[in-house]
């Protein structure tokens, strides 16, 4: 709800004492927002409801805002907003930083969970919407002016080590020669190792026990594994535009030291206990128990996460924790947020989120993968995509195409359609921002200045005016709820009502009043096209 429907919305709500309904106006005739409170009101009163819609008319004072209301068929109130406030309301947008985009007014630390690639494996596209969904996240929230703290929770720890630095061993390996899929051909010829020699098999096992026990020789060759997965996976967010980094890496294996420390906590306070040969946590409502530690001594994955929960509630004193990880898991967080909440580890008032997200599909519908039937590359993707246009309008297409979806729901992986520069794509929007630059330079060259929108006498120029106002609220929005469609599908209603715009209104060939007010009109649409898609992640170019 736009800044100017709530204000309406709340004063008819006052003078009624019942929710109007307001919606936009079906026609520009109309104004621009209905309401059929009084046919509502009238059953009530017993009053034709005309009546009832004159009298409230009578009532309402909404002269600084909007146009004498008019009263329309059988009942309906027509509300139209006046043009000098249109004008000053998109003067604001165009003269504030970052669009207008407010501030909060308690600012939070928000850790944000996402991405979370495996060490010695290449990310792939199940990684892709966890590492688009978080980076604009994690975009949105530091521009209202929140601190953010990003955890890339990378998959380090675990029995697969024990294979790989012993297949490191036993080929003579230089590690320092290895990248990101080089380390990948090495997990897969350890692991076809493992099943074929019960003596390798052993020699792995014990290579774990080593690695646990904090053996040099083994760590080390741990450590470089990591290292050569870092800058494989660096290499991809930074041709993504992703904002993550080494600072950002909370790795599985930095939780080692607090797991026996929690799981000896829950068991002494009686929170955990002890099922079976594990040690698990039953939840109310839920027949399968969290399991904490399994009955050959190792830890489950909701021991690592109470601690991480731990740390960032102590350590970061986080306020709002949001995990950008798979529906799949729903039942995990549902049941690791109410074991946190039990241990006393995650206070009442700090928020918990799981951003659960659907699959990217293939055209036939299926799970997006090779013909082998595995999934795909991430990089490999990437160069597909670039097959069918440049990289950075590749990149819009396949960011756009994720967040426009509803994060729920699965989306197909269709390059040919999300490329297009028409309909609902990211180039479309980039597009939009390149013709905005198109006109403004343009002035540039014939010396037509601007200061500010002066007039919104044309019903494309108050329709503009109307969505830029709703801009910050619509961030604000996606703040709330992590729906980043809502930003998507405002961006290209605003992208479509400029196409209109400049199909309509002459903006250089105008009055030099009118010109100057269109001008600057343009400059704001401009200001909000490149503050929007850069909360994306998205290029905004200034040609196409």
């Amino acid at each position: 709800m736009s800044s100017f429907e709530q204000l309406i919305a709340t004063h008819i709500q006052a003078v009624t004492g019942i929710d109007p309904e307001l919606r936009p106006a079906t026609k520009p005739e109309f104004g621009h927002y209905q309401t059929n409170v009084a046919l509502r009101l009238a059953k009530t009163a017993g009053k034709p409801p005309r009546e009832v819609a004159t009298e409230l008319v009578g009532q309402l004072d909404l002269a600084d805002t909007c146009e004498p209301p008019e009263i329309a068929g059988p009942g309906f109130i027509n509300l139209r907003i006046k043009a000098d406030v249109l004008a000053q309301a998109a003067t604001q947008v165009l003269q504030a930083e970052q669009a207008g985009l407010p501030k909060a007014d308690q600012p939070q630390v928000v850790v944000i969970d996402y991405s979370s690639p495996n060490v010695a494996k290449q990310m792939h596209v199940g990684h892709l919407r966890s590492t688009v969904i978080g980076d604009c996240f994690r975009r949105i929230f530091l521009a209202l002016g929140h601190t953010v703290i990003a955890q890339n929770h990378l998959g380090d720890w675990g029995r697969q080590f024990g294979m790989l630095v012993e297949q490191i061993r036993y080929e003579g390996l230089n590690i320092s020669t290895l990248d990101l899929p080089g380390a990948e051909a090495l997990y897969l010829r350890a692991n076809q190792h493992l099943k074929e020699s019960a003596e390798f098999a052993e020699q792995a096992r014990e290579r774990v026990v080593l690695l646990q026990a904090g053996d040099a020789e083994t760590k080390r060759i741990w450590q470089a594994l990591i290292d050569v997965s870092l800058t494989g996976f660096n290499a991809t967010y930074q041709r993504m535009g992703i904002l993550l980094g080494n600072a950002d890496v909370a790795g599985e294996s930095s939780y080692n030291d607090d797991l026996p420390v929690i799981a000896a906590d829950l068991e002494q306070r009686g929170i955990a206990q002890m099922d079976a040969g594990a040690l698990v946590v039953f939840v109310d409502g839920d027949a399968t128990p969290a399991i904490i530690r399994n009955s050959q001594g190792g830890y489950g994955y909701t021991c690592t996460d109470l601690a991480a929960i731990r740390r960032r509630v102590n350590e970061m004193h986080a306020d709002r924790l949001i995990y950008v990880v798979g529906t799949p898991q729903a039942h995990h967080f549902a049941q690791l947020f109410a074991v946190a909440r039990q241990a006393g580890y995650l206070p009442d008032e700090v928020v918990t989120e799981h951003a659960g997200f659907g699959q990217v599909l293939g055209k036939d519908g299926k799970r997006f993968a090779t013909r082998e039937g595995t999934a795909v590359p991430l990089n490999e993707l990437l160069d597909a995509a670039e097959e069918h246009a440049a990289p950075a309008v590749a990149l819009a297409a396949i960011k756009y195409a994720d967040l426009s979806s509803q994060l729920q729901k699965d989306y197909v992986y269709d390059i040919e359609r999300m490329v297009a520069t028409t309909g609902d794509t990211g180039p479309y929007l980039q597009y939009a921002h390149a013709r905005t630059c198109a006109v403004m330079r343009n002035a540039v060259e014939q010396g037509v200045e601007y200061a500010a929108v002066t007039q919104v006498a044309a019903p494309e120029e108050q329709t503009l005016a109307l969505l830029l106002s709703r801009f910050g609220e619509t961030v604000s929005l996606v703040a709330e709820t992590l729906q980043p469609h809502r930003l998507c599908g405002y961006l290209f209603e605003l992208a479509s009502a400029f196409s209109s715009f400049y199909e309509n209104c002459p903006i250089l060939k105008s009055e030099p009043e009118i010109r100057a007010s269109r001008l600057a009109l343009t400059a704001a649409v401009r200001q909000v096209l490149a503050t929007g898609l850069d909360l994306l992640g998205i290029t905004a170019p200034e040609r196409m």
